[in-house]
């Protein structure tokens, strides 16, 4: 038995699959190298014992200047303590230095398995986690940024640990 011919619109639509799958491998190949950078390179940095101050090994990054001028932590101190903790594969002291940098590191990781497998593969799963974001994942990740600042400042002036 003979398979019926291919239409114009089912060709079409194959090579247009073909030319999604290019893309989508080529996206996905970027984003897995920041992925890569990101995480390599907080694992090359040495974490601080003090959950603040990582940072300052990077060339340029002075020290914070909220910590000099109001003796306050900013809203992201310690989130490459918590990367480089992370990265190191010590999540608990992540989570101490800066829940939502631990949070953040492992939204790293978990991007560059996605990324690489998507890269590799060509699969559309990668766009199931991009249809994650949204409005309601923004406002999460606000009340997360706030709640790990307002941890973070108790830590820093000697209300919690």
């Amino acid at each position: 038995m003979q398979a019926p011919p291919i239409t114009m619109v089912e060709a079409r639509v194959a090579a247009e699959g073909q030319a999604g799958s290019t893309q989508r491998r080529l996206v996905a190949g970027v984003v897995t190298l920041a992925a890569a950078t990101i995480l390599g390179l907080a694992a090359y940095l040495e974490p601080s014992s003090t959950g603040i101050g990582t940072h300052t090994q990077l060339p340029a990054m002075p020290t914070c200047g909220w910590i000099v001028t109001m003796d306050l932590p900013c809203p992201t101190c310690g989130m490459t303590t918590a990367f480089a903790h992370a990265a190191n594969g010590n999540l608990l002291a992540a989570i101490g230095a800066q829940p939502l940098g631990a949070v953040l590191a492992l939204a790293t990781a978990m991007t560059l398995l996605v990324g690489g497998f998507v890269a590799v593969t060509g699969s559309r799963v990668g766009s199931i986690f991009a249809s994650l974001w949204g409005r309601r994942a923004a406002w999460i990740l606000a009340a997360g940024a706030t709640g790990a600042w307002a941890y973070k400042v108790l830590v820093y002036k000697g209300f919690l640990g």
